[in-house]
């Protein structure tokens, strides 16, 4: 974890939150790389689950919702974890993740005090004064929305079961104990989806299994090591009431195997506490027997920010080149590599190979993102896309001034190849697909 947080920071993908000012307690910032390969996680996921499929459509919903929302989801009543506190240098801790008997494990001397309930949500106050009528609460999950929409979501899409609804969002946990770097974090995104179906009309199995193995493509397509991830059965009594089939994906993190993402079969649970709750129906009209029908779901829910997390721990790489040279690269798949390809002129002091370079940048960042970079010898300059990821640097040099070719440098086999400046886009549209 050390060598990738340093990694991050260094290279601009991830930095600690507020940092002039001393950071705040588990607070990241994506940097300009780090944005990047965030933004091309998410548009990667929202084409694979909603673009290339007929029974998809999507949501972007306001964060604040009417707090009834969650007082009918439960989330108000029992969305808490175990807290306990040392009575010595009163660190906190959730109880489920300490030995009670023993001494604080922070301090070694203090007795850990009987745990009490600690609600997650985060609270703010809607208006100008901060009473109890005013209290709301940034979502803890993007879900909700999901249901809540739903009525309007069946009016205007005119979708037909069985359909997914997926939304990409913040949402916000008062978490006891967050770290791990961006593994467990108070503010975080998350991709989620609500698969509705006739439990009547279909095998939720069925529905089910295909789920998982559409996620199981999709971490395989971001590059995800399919050897490090592991579906953990939640068995009975361990799940939530409502589900009857419960997996935990999870991932072979350096601090131990936790949770990636979710996939949960959570019934009629949601749509009913709504319907009881608001007094407004939930129900889809079946066209063909004129029946209506509370849907059942099946939720897929991942985390964008420990996806990025599993990503750059599957894709790091420490090779050695030949004897007393090694390099770290980081072999995303080119679909959400941060940087498509680098663009250097030979030296950045000769004008002539400069011009050259910047019109083939120009013209190349039109398709792809794209990075100039002129700052030390190719060699370092090498070492520096590769710690980012990019597949493909292109070099221009005295020899192109002659013969109108570059040479291009493969970052996975660091083999080089002259180019023709004219044929330079179709040889990077095909090998960047």
């Amino acid at each position: 974890m050390e060598k990738i947080e340093s990694l991050c920071k260094r290279r601009g993908f991830v930095f600690p939150g507020s940092e002039i000012y001393g950071g705040l307690a588990n607070s990241w910032d994506y940097g300009p790389y780090g944005a990047q390969l965030k933004k091309n996680i998410k548009d990667h996921w929202w084409k694979f689950f909603v673009e290339r499929r007929d029974d998809m459509v999507g949501l972007d919903a306001a964060i604040i919702m009417n707090p009834k929302t969650w007082e009918a989801s439960g989330h108000v009543a029992n969305f808490t974890d175990p807290l306990t506190e040392c009575g010595e240098c009163h660190e906190r801790f959730r109880a489920d993740q300490v030995d009670m008997s023993l001494p604080c494990p922070h301090c070694g001397k203090g007795k850990l005090v009987t745990p009490k309930t600690f609600n997650l949500m985060l609270k703010t106050f809607l208006g100008p004064t901060e009473e109890t009528a005013d209290i709301a609460y940034l979502r803890p999950e993007t879900a909700q929305a999901i249901f809540v929409d739903f009525p309007s979501i069946l009016n205007t899409s005119r979708k037909k079961l069985p359909f997914g609804v997926a939304q990409i969002g913040k949402a916000f946990r008062n978490e006891i104990t967050p770290g791990n770097f961006i593994f467990r974090t108070r503010e975080f995104e998350q991709m989620e989806i609500e698969y509705f179906f006739d439990p009547k009309k279909s095998d939720w199995n069925e529905r089910f299994d295909h789920l998982k193995e559409a996620m199981e493509a999709w971490m395989k397509a971001v590059g995800i090591s399919s050897e490090k991830t592991h579906a953990v059965e939640i068995p009975d009594g361990e799940r939530a009431h409502y589900s009857k089939r419960t997996i935990d994906f999870e991932f072979e993190y350096p601090f131990g195997q936790k949770e990636l993402f979710g996939l949960a079969y959570r019934g009629d649970y949601d749509l009913s506490q709504h319907e009881k709750m608001s007094g407004r129906e939930m129900r889809y009209l079946d066209p063909e027997t004129n029946e209506k029908v509370l849907p059942h779901v099946i939720e897929p829910s991942l985390g964008v920010d420990r996806a990025l997390l599993a990503i750059l721990l599957s894709v790091y790489r420490e090779e050695t080149v030949k004897e007393g040279d090694e390099r770290v690269v980081l072999k995303f798949p080119k679909e959400i590599a941060p940087v498509k390809v680098a663009v250097f002129p030979l030296l950045k002091n000769k004008p002539e190979l400069v011009a050259k370079a910047r019109e083939i940048y120009d013209s190349l960042k039109q398709e792809w993102q794209c990075e100039w970079d002129d700052n030390g010898n190719v060699g370092k300059r090498y070492r520096r896309q590769d710690e980012i990821g990019t597949p493909y640097c292109v070099t221009v040099d005295f020899d192109s001034l002659e013969d109108d070719a570059v040479t291009v440098r493969d970052r996975d086999t660091m083999e080089q190849k002259r180019v023709k400046i004219n044929e330079l886009k179709t040889y990077l549209t095909e090998n960047l697909k």
